[in-house]
């Protein structure tokens, strides 16, 4: 039985965006602060700011989130296209 929403053939499943830009241009919090203040790396927390994350690493995720005082869902969106 073959499933119409596989990844395997090439489709249009949508695409996954990170938003924590707008959150802290509203907070008024830095890339710097937010690094230090979560433990994380510089580089680390610019991909995240500029949307350029390729994986996620839920406890980096989970930091940001503590430190910004939000829910992953205020971060991450999906878009069917």
């Amino acid at each position: 039985m073959e499933n119409s929403k596989s990844v395997i053939t090439i489709n249009d499943y949508g695409k996954i965006t990170v938003h924590i830009k707008e959150i802290m241009d509203s907070k008024g919090i830095t890339r710097n602060f937010l690094a230090k203040a979560s433990n994380t790396r510089f580089e680390v927390i610019n991909k995240w700011y500029n949307g350029q994350v390729e994986k996620m690493d839920l406890d980096i995720l989970a930091r940001i989130c503590y430190v910004l005082d939000c829910s992953p869902a205020d971060i991450i969106k999906y878009s069917h296209k």
